[in-house]
């Protein structure tokens, strides 16, 4: 599948909402509000609708506003959210939004240690990881991505701390892999790896390796104008594709 302009601007209109919708609830932890700067949020919500990810999954130490987030991507596409908590977590703003806004029946809480849930789940499209924890390298590696096509975000990385940086298990350029890590694409402590199979031509799921232009070579996003229903305009800037 290719990527989706429509789905794209649609999760990024729903996460805006929803978030305006959180933040107007009383958050039992200022730090659950600190997960993913507030473009972040659309922005990971944008990519992962528009590069039609059915499978989801999240490990974090609580439902956030990336949760929300990911949640808006599931219903544009169609697929669900797999959050993974080390423990039970109720009654925060951003697991009350959900229920109130009908995305429930997306996504899928699961409760215990991350490192026996993850391994779980395979062909990951979109993944999230929070690495606030120190050992959050060791979940970075056990996730199974989609080899074709996916996306993985590491989230809050501090004080130089490192993601990926496109050492992803079982994948390299010499099994016909196209990866690629970008730091601080948005905001701070955010690294997005994306991950492509290179078919018979050459060329990459993900990303085009032909030689084009030098005038295109920059060209990377778009500006997207858009008038939601209460006639407020929003712009922002989604990738050209993946």
């Amino acid at each position: 599948m290719g990527w989706s302009r429509e789905n794209a601007a649609n999760a990024y209109l729903d996460t805006l909402k929803l978030r305006s919708r959180e933040m107007g609830k009383k958050s039992k932890s200022l730090e659950s509000q600190k997960s993913v700067e507030p473009e972040g949020n659309e922005f990971i919500s944008a990519l992962a609708a528009g590069m039609g990810a059915k499978l989801i999954v999240e490990v974090s130490p609580e439902p956030s506003q990336s949760t929300v987030a990911l949640a808006a991507a599931a219903r544009q596409t169609g697929g669900r959210l797999i959050c993974i908590l080390p423990e039970e977590a109720a009654g925060t703003s951003a697991k009350e939004v959900i229920e109130e806004s009908g995305l429930e029946d997306r996504v899928e809480y699961k409760v215990g240690d991350p490192y026996q849930l993850l391994p779980e789940y395979e062909n990951i499209d979109f993944s999230l990881v929070d690495c606030k924890a120190d050992s959050y390298t060791d979940l970075l590696k056990l996730l199974d991505v989609n080899p074709q096509r996916a996306v993985v975000v590491a989230n809050r990385l501090e004080d130089g701390k490192e993601g990926l940086r496109g050492d992803v298990r079982g994948l390299s350029s010499h099994k016909g892999h196209v990866i690629r890590s970008l730091k601080r694409p948005i905001g701070e402590g955010m690294e997005v790896t994306v991950i492509g199979k290179i078919d018979d031509s050459g060329t990459g799921s993900s990303k085009q390796q032909r030689k084009v232009p030098a005038k295109h070579q920059r060209r990377k996003s778009k500006w997207v104008r858009e008038i939601d229903e209460h006639g407020e305009e929003h712009i922002y800037r989604l990738p050209m594709s993946l």
